[in-house]
């Protein structure tokens, strides 16, 4: 049996799980982690389109914190998404809960503390002992979208797939491995590939050129004059207070672009809460172990190969003194040398004369 017909009959098996999980219920609540991106919304979508045609369930897809990235928004625009607000709704009204592109106790979503969740469906690392209480759990950690699963499950069921779903999906694996670039196995170029002939272009360009506000240049600017480089490699840079709870993780992003950088630690305040996203160019960088240890304790945090966030509680405390704390954690974590120290962009420029280089 090839790796093909091995992944089709797993995903044919685990998509009889979830019907039989659902079977009997009339309601399901999916929910998405918070501050939804591609990969949580469009897995969202694909498994309440296979949940409402499947077994005619009624569904609502919820979620925490809020759709900042302005490619997110585009995206729920496009899909025309009803997503609605966790803490707006009556966790009593639904029969069942699953939770896709995240995990029960991984403290970035919304499901309330003693709520079992039903459904997981993920791919980020670590494996939570709470999602074994699911009646049905698809943890593939070896895999770099949880869109790459859903995508398996669509297939499964023989179901059509729509250019909005298609490029939902497409757009999911591609932002989380970097156009497969990153954390990608076969399993994942193989739905891709299966996905790009559906893909609606035109929409997609739209989504990933999406306008954004002035804030968004200034925290790149906050960013870019306090990051400094250790060691050659290792770039920290902090963004003070945040517009948006995922503008860290954008920056980062960004930054690991750095010529020889190896490790990225991105952060910034947001809503009582130190953000952290780590990024790292190495073969076999273990992210989210290393943004697990310097949370420990503390906060939140997990990831997937070069790939890891995380959040901290205030509870008052000082920024700067936590901030400090984290970046210990981190230097210590990697064995980097902070003496050796530099800022990326050192000092400034001088404004050139009054009529120097203008046409």
């Amino acid at each position: 049996m090839n790796q093909m017909t091995a992944s089709a009959t797993i995903d044919q098996l685990r998509l009889e799980s979830l019907l039989e999980t659902v079977q009997g219920a009339s309601s399901v609540l999916i929910l998405t982690h918070n501050d939804p991106d591609p990969d949580s919304i469009a897995s969202a979508v694909a498994l309440q389109y296979i949940l409402e045609t499947l077994t005619g369930v009624s569904t609502v897809i919820a979620y925490g914190g809020i759709v900042g990235r302005a490619e997110n928004r585009a995206l729920v625009e496009y899909l025309a998404l009803d997503m609605q607000l966790a803490s707006g709704l009556d966790w009593t009204e639904f029969d069942l809960v699953a939770v896709v592109d995240s995990q029960p106790g991984a403290g970035n979503n919304a499901l309330p503390a003693g709520r079992r969740a039903d459904i997981v469906i993920d791919h980020h690392q670590p494996f939570r002992e709470q999602s074994s209480l699911a009646s049905h759990a698809d943890i593939r950690l070896e895999i770099g979208a949880s869109s790459t699963i859903l995508t398996g499950y669509v297939l499964a069921a023989g179901l059509d797939i729509s250019p909005r779903l298609a490029t939902a999906l497409f757009y999911g694996i591609q932002t989380d491995t970097m156009g497969l670039s990153r954390d990608a196995n076969d399993l994942d170029r193989t739905s891709y590939a299966a996905l790009q002939p559906l893909v609606d272009v035109e929409a997609l360009n739209t989504i990933e050129r999406a306008q954004v506000p002035r804030e968004y240049f200034r925290a790149f600017s906050e960013a870019l004059e306090n990051a400094e480089v250790y060691d050659s490699t290792v770039v920290v840079a902090h963004l003070g207070d945040m517009y948006r709870p995922d503008m860290a993780a954008e920056v980062a992003d960004v930054l690991v672009r750095l010529q020889n950088a190896q490790w990225v630690l991105c952060s910034g305040v947001y809503s009582g809460l130190l953000m952290i996203s780590i990024r790292s160019t190495l073969e076999s960088p273990e992210a989210g172990a290393v943004a697990q240890k310097i949370v420990q304790g503390i906060g939140e945090a997990g990831g997937h190969g070069s790939v890891a966030g995380g959040q901290v509680p205030l509870k008052g405390q000082d920024p700067n003194e936590l901030l400090k704390e984290i970046e210990d954690r981190f230097f210590t974590a990697l064995s980097c040398a902070v003496d050796k120290r530099e800022k990326l962009v050192p000092g400034g420029y001088d404004s050139p004369p009054a009529n120097q280089g203008r046409n």
